[in-house]
This record gives C-alpha cells, structure tokens and sequence, in this order.
C-alpha cells in the first residue's frame, strides 16, 4: 500500500505492472475503490496501472466531514499523484465521477495527459436536487441505506442475479458516509460541458446499454462535445463494465492504445 499527502489528509494509492510500460491512470466510481480495475488489470499486459482511492473512498481519509469537495478539487488530487508517480504525461481512465475527474484534469493540466478514456460518465449527470435529495438519505440512514436502490442502477439484471452482486454493495455500504456524501456535492455542482468542449486529446467514450447511472444517450452527448472522440457502447453491461465485461473493456481500452500510442512508454523530458 502506498500513500500520498494530501491537505485533506492520506491518500491511498497502488501502483502495478512494468515500470517502462505506459502509465494509465484508473480513476473509480462514487461508491467503490480501486479494487473496481481488478478484473481489467490481468488482460491489459505491459500497461503501469496507477490506481487510487479518491477523497473519502477505499482507504483514503475524508478529510473535515463539512469541508468542501469539488471536481476541480479531486482533479487537483490526481494532478498531484501524476507529478509524483506519473513518469511522464499519462493516459488517464477514468469512470463515473471518476470520468469527470478526468475531463476537469484534461482541462486544466493538459500537459499531464497524453490521451483520455470516459467511461459510464458525462459531463454533467444528474441533477442538484437529486443528489441532494441523496446526501440527505445518506446522512439520514448511511450510505447503506440506499445500497439496494444503487445497485439497481449499476447492475444489469444478469449480474445481480449473481453471488457476486453481494460484494459490490457491500463495497458500496461500507463506504464512510461523508465521503459519499462530499463526492455527491461535488457532481451536483459540476457542469463540465463547456470545458469539455474544448478538449482535443486523443479520448475513447465507452458506455453500456443497460446502465441505469449514466445512460448511453447521456454520455453519447458528452462524446459529442469533444473533437474526434470514439464512442463505443458495451451491449448487456451497465454502469460497471469493468465488473461485468471485463474482457470487452478491456479490449477497448487495448484498441485505443494500439491506435493511439502504439502501446510505448512516453519518453521522459530531457
């Protein structure tokens, strides 16, 4: 386990495969941690996953329960980690709020990234009122009281009709409660489509046909906004592809590797 220092407090972060492959930053969902790229990792060879555990997630403090979280802020975060592990400009994947941490690190600290990858996300999801309607449901009765609810949302029917389902929403309940409820904040005040607008990095959009989070339509619109950007959708995946098609992420992200970058390591800057 590694560990960076953060103003708000510890933030856990994990660091696997060779250390001349291309770096690719994996950024979580609400709700879970950096175990959610555990299934991807082992068909994506010669990659250097740098994976944390953002704000108020995983093992990573959450810092002052009234303090303020921000995507700008949790962008900040990553920034932070990349100039300390990054080896150079990065591929950055990022899923959820996860995506939206990557769009608003692609904006503003383009020259740490080399291509981007938004998955299940867009650049403004949902709405304030129901994410604060959240937040109270969560302070009221912790996070696992709407587990049952969020995992409808994630899950096609195929997967939660396995043993498996159980792990995820107990990842979810055990969340600590102000976390969830500081990251919920932070995307009821986030619209990133104007900045969005006007990436123009190499970036991969992947969306699954049964995500009840973040539709396909949702985040084809956000595929829109970025010159150039390739829009693939999973069919019979919802909001966690990387749980429940694996092998088909994963290509994907291969695909767009191979096309993009040729799958070298950046060279470091003299």
């Amino acid at each position: 386990m590694q560990m960076l220092t953060r103003p708000w407090g510890a933030m856990h972060y994990r660091v696997d495969g060779p250390k001349d492959g291309i770096t690719v930053v994996f950024a979580n969902s609400l709700g879970t941690d950096l175990r959610l790229w555990d299934q991807v990792l082992p068909l994506l060879p010669g990659i250097r996953a740098l994976r944390f555990d953002m704000r108020g997630h995983g093992l990573s403090d959450s810092g002052a329960p009234e303090a303020e979280v921000t995507i700008a802020g949790l962008a900040s975060d990553a920034a932070t980690l990349i100039e300390a592990e990054g080896q150079g400009p990065v591929v950055f994947a990022g899923l959820s709020i996860g995506g939206m941490i990557g769009q608003q690190l692609a904006h503003d600290r383009p020259d740490l990234l080399r291509a981007l990858v938004l998955s299940n996300t867009a650049a403004q999801m949902g709405n304030a009122e129901g994410w604060n309607a959240r937040i109270a449901a969560v302070r009221a009765s912790g996070v696992g009281g709407i587990a049952d609810a969020v995992m409808e949302r994630w899950f096609a029917a195929s997967f939660r009709a396995t043993p498996a389902l159980a792990l995820w929403r107990n990842m979810l309940a055990r969340t600590d409660a102000a976390g969830y409820a500081g990251a919920c904040a932070a995307i009821a005040a986030a619209d990133l489509a104007a900045t969005t607008a006007r990436l123009s990095l190499p970036t991969l959009v992947i969306a699954g046909d049964q995500d009840g989070a973040s539709p396909p339509d949702l985040v084809a619109k956000t595929a829109a906004l970025i010159a150039g950007a390739a829009l693939q959708i999973i069919p019979g995946a919802g909001h966690l592809p990387p749980v429940e098609t694996p092998s088909d992420w994963a290509a994907l992200l291969r695909g767009f590797l191979q096309q993009h970058l040729d799958m070298r390591p950046a060279r470091k800057s003299p």
